[in-house]
């Protein structure tokens, strides 16, 4: 089975369509876990294990993971989240050219899916596309108020720049692999997106600390029941001020987000 098969599956046996963000910002990691050989490792497994069971897939930001410590963190975490039957996607928004992307894609050796970036072109992102086992999530309209900066500019066709990128996602997706990041705090262009690509599952991010639309998250994210709606640090950090009791509060935030999504899932 493909990536989306098997998030299908995995959909349907926790009846949740919440990607639980994994960003281990260590300026915020509880004090009592900072003793740790790999704090962010010991923050993570606490956390997969109070909201694996609302989780569809984790998500895991490459950016807290990039220095030594980090990747040993992040290989201990993905390791850990299969191991309770989650998929993992990397937040990684890679791309680039010839050998380089190719050992950008070694990482789907190791997670089941992938953000990817298309600003090079269909070259950059091909040895992702040709992996047919992986999900491919193409950035087209993100949640950032900056993502207008580009992604709203005008083509000579009359069209805006995100699009585009989902016309250019449809093509390229020949292993029924490809999936679109579309932001839920453009709710408009959730709605005009999915028309345009009926069949491809979204990655919506912005649903809580972002206050993104949820029900257009829901109503237009997923394709034939099939997508994520992420909520990070709404989730991780919710007992914050609990101190060592933390993990509890990210499992009951992890829990309501499912209820709301699942009732504009018709649940």
């Amino acid at each position: 089975m493909n990536f989306f098969d098997r998030l299908h599956d995995r959909i349907r046996t926790v009846d949740s369509v919440v990607s639980v963000g994994l960003d281990p910002d260590p300026s915020r990691i509880p004090d009592h876990l900072r003793e740790y050989d790999l704090p962010r490792w010991a923050f993570n497994r606490r956390i997969i294990d109070a909201t694996h069971e609302h989780a569809a897939v984790f998500k895991p930001n490459a950016a807290f993971y990039e220095d030594p410590d980090g990747w040993r963190a992040l290989e201990e975490t993905i390791a850990y989240a299969h191991g309770k039957d989650v998929p993992v996607l990397l937040d990684a928004k890679r791309a680039d050219i010839g050998n380089t992307t190719r050992q950008y894609a070694r990482m789907l050796e190791t997670v089941d899916a992938i953000t990817v970036n298309p600003y090079m072109g269909r070259d950059s992102l091909q040895p992702f596309l040709a992996d047919e086992e992986a999900g491919v999530f193409v950035l087209c309209r993100t949640s950032n108020p900056g993502g207008a900066d580009i992604q709203d500019l005008e083509l000579e066709t009359g069209e805006p720049v995100y699009e585009r990128v989902a016309a250019l996602a449809d093509l390229w997706n020949e292993n029924d692999n490809v999936g679109l990041v579309v932001g839920a705090t453009q709710p408009a262009e959730l709605e005009e997106l999915r028309e345009q690509v009926p069949d491809i599952p979204f990655l919506v991010p912005g649903i809580g600390a972002q206050g993104g639309d949820a029900e257009a998250a829901v109503e237009f994210g997923l394709a034939d029941g099939v997508g994520l709606i992420n909520s990070s640090r709404g989730i991780i950090f919710a007992g914050e001020e609990d101190g060592e009791e933390f993990a509890k509060a990210s499992g009951q935030a992890a829990k309501r987000l499912k209820k709301r999504l699942n009732r504009y899932r018709g649940k």
